[in-house]
């Protein structure tokens, strides 16, 4: 009998733990008949329908009930669908409840944050930023070198092409056809015939003209220094410390073409460096302050150093002051102006040479320095044709010899200073010949000269009588 009564209450439990899994299981409804996929239905998804439990249904235990089946735990009920359709014109007025959700259950209308395209486009970005991250630092020198050559070489392209269009700009303006050099020469560029070459590049920063068949003059050599823009460390560095496109001048007089003058015109700053050091400046000019009495003079930012105020007055004209170096035009046209000078004491073996040094304007303005190029045809003719007074040639003529004298003297001492010097060196090194002999080759050598000295000395000739 107490056998009986233990089956019953184990029956008994087991059909209370049943019916709570079908209470909590039983979430929504399934209605037969409705077909949730079908697309003439409306789904309504935010009709939340209450849950009623299940009923309690007695169960009457079966002949096949084994005792030992109390061991092993029931079986799960088949779970309804999780979307359930409910039409809202069958069921009115019925009141709306919370939906009864297990815990860790998610809703109809609720999206998985691990489903949900919206929740994984953060975790997605996230991760492809720390894999670019990874790469970067795994191949940063790689990155930097790949960056750095290709920076390089847009550079080295871009400055190539911008220094030859400054230069071709330069050609163009002042040295094609109907010009204001081919005017004045009759040979341009280096070589000869009609399609010789105007311009001699002797790298991607220098660039040359040559220029010859003129008066007073063997011909001029323009040399054209522009930045290195294909460098693109030197452009770097030229943010630091600023640089222009210069070209320079040289024109070769003629011996017979240029009497004795030395002059120079620049700004202030850069002729007090001319005058510190350049030789012939030194030794036979000096700064003109004051202008020669009744004379228009150079603009206040110019200084002039010449060898005497006749040869800077005669230097300085009306007409270049005028053009260039007057108060009311320097400013506007000698922008691109650097420095003249003037010289017929150079060292070198062309003594007599004029040189003008101008700032290059950029390739679209070039065409605004054309009163200094027009400055070297006028030079030319004008030292060709100056010839000094009297009283000032005689004392350039001193100046000079007394000049010539001391450089001639400089060259003595020089000469004199080196001998002494190798004498001095030979001394020393028989000293130390000397010094590695010991005592029995000092006494073969003390021998051998007393034998060369009796040797040479006088002869006696014995006659027989």
């Amino acid at each position: 009998m107490a056998r009986i009564r233990r089956k019953f209450a184990v029956g008994d439990a087991l059909l209370l733990l049943f019916s709570i899994l079908l209470t909590h299981s039983h979430s929504s409804v399934y209605l037969e008949g409705f077909d949730p996929d079908d697309p003439n239905l409306d789904v309504a998804e935010d009709t939340v329908v209450p849950a009623t439990p299940a009923p309690l249904t007695t169960t009457s235990l079966s002949s096949s009930y084994s005792p030992d089946d109390h061991h092993s735990p029931p079986s799960d009920p088949p779970l309804p669908s999780p979307s359930v359709i409910w039409d809202e014109d069958e069921f009115e007025g019925i009141p709306s409840a919370a939906h009864p959700q297990e815990p860790g259950a998610f809703s109809q209308n609720e999206t998985h944050p691990t489903s949900s395209p919206s929740a994984l486009e953060p975790s997605s970005s996230s991760s492809s930023s720390l894999r670019f991250l990874t790469f970067l630092r795994s191949y940063v020198l790689e990155v930097v070198l790949v960056v750095f050559l290709i920076s390089f070489s847009l550079n080295y392209l871009h400055g190539r092409r911008l220094n030859e269009a400054i230069a071709f700009s330069w050609a163009t303006n002042f040295a094609s056809k109907d010009s204001i050099l081919e005017k004045n020469f009759n040979l341009l560029g280096v070589g000869d015939g009609n399609y010789a070459p105007l311009l001699l590049r002797e790298g991607h920063d220098v660039f040359k003209f040559y220029a010859g068949g003129r008066r007073y003059c063997q011909g001029i050599l323009a040399k054209m220094e522009l930045l290195s823009r294909h460098d693109l460390l030197s452009r770097a560095l030229y943010l630091v410390f600023p640089k222009r496109d210069t070209i320079t001048f040289e024109v070769v007089m003629n011996e017979d073409s240029m009497d004795h003058v030395v002059f120079a015109l620049a700004r202030k700053k850069t002729a007090n460096a001319m005058h510190k050091g350049e030789r012939d400046l030194k030794k036979f000019a000096s700064a003109i302050v004051a202008p020669p009495a009744g004379r228009h003079w150079v603009a206040d930012e110019l200084m002039v150093v010449a060898e005497s105020k006749e040869v800077a007055g005669d230097m300085v004209t009306d007409v270049v002051l005028e053009q260039v170096f007057g108060h009311n035009v320097f400013e506007k046209f000698g922008k691109w102006f650097v420095s003249l000078h003037f010289s017929d004491q150079n060292p070198g073996s062309r003594k007599k040479n004029l040189i003008f040094k101008f700032v290059l304007p950029d390739a679209v303005n070039m065409s605004d320095m054309i009163r200094l190029v027009a400055l070297v045809p006028y030079y030319i003719d004008l030292i060709g044709r100056y010839k000094l007074s009297p009283h000032a040639r005689s004392k350039t003529e001193a100046a000079r010899i007394k000049a010539a004298q001391e450089a001639h003297k400089e060259l003595q001492n020089i000469r004199q200073e080196a001998l002494q010097k190798k004498k001095a060196e030979k001394k020393k090194l028989m000293e130390e010949v000397e010094s590695r002999l010991n005592s029995v080759a000092i006494r073969k050598k003390e021998e051998r000269e007393q034998a060369r000295q009796l040797k040479s000395g006088p002869k006696v000739k014995m006659l027989r009588r």
